[in-house]
């Protein structure tokens, strides 16, 4: 397999519903495959989003970069009802702080 799937994020869950482990990844969301153990689900996952970036390739489409290869900046914009904004407002005055880092305090 390409070295870029290697480096994408996956999850495996037990379904109890199905009985099945199930396989994800999280960079290709619509995706799953199911094996009967963790090992067979990962290899199921890791197949299926092979050949899912070869088919975006064939069809020169965008294939999403592995989350661990991104580079983030730290800002992060957040949108608030108004007056949620005022209580943020209001509650990091009383502590001394920014709302940034009364928010930041609260994560």
């Amino acid at each position: 397999m390409d070295r870029v799937i290697e480096k994408y994020t996956y999850r495996i869950e037990w379904s109890e519903e199905d009985m099945i482990y199930i396989g994800r990844c999280l960079e290709f969301p619509g995706l799953a495959a199911h094996g009967d153990t963790n090992e067979a689900a990962l290899k199921e996952i890791k197949t299926v989003v092979n050949e899912s970036v070869k088919w975006l390739q064939d069809e020169q489409k965008s294939i999403p970069e592995p989350i661990g290869m991104k580079k983030f900046k730290g800002n992060l914009t957040l949108r608030v009802p108004p007056e949620l904004h005022r209580k943020l407002a209001i509650k990091s005055a009383e502590e001394g702080v920014s709302i940034n880092q009364y928010i930041l305090s609260r994560i």
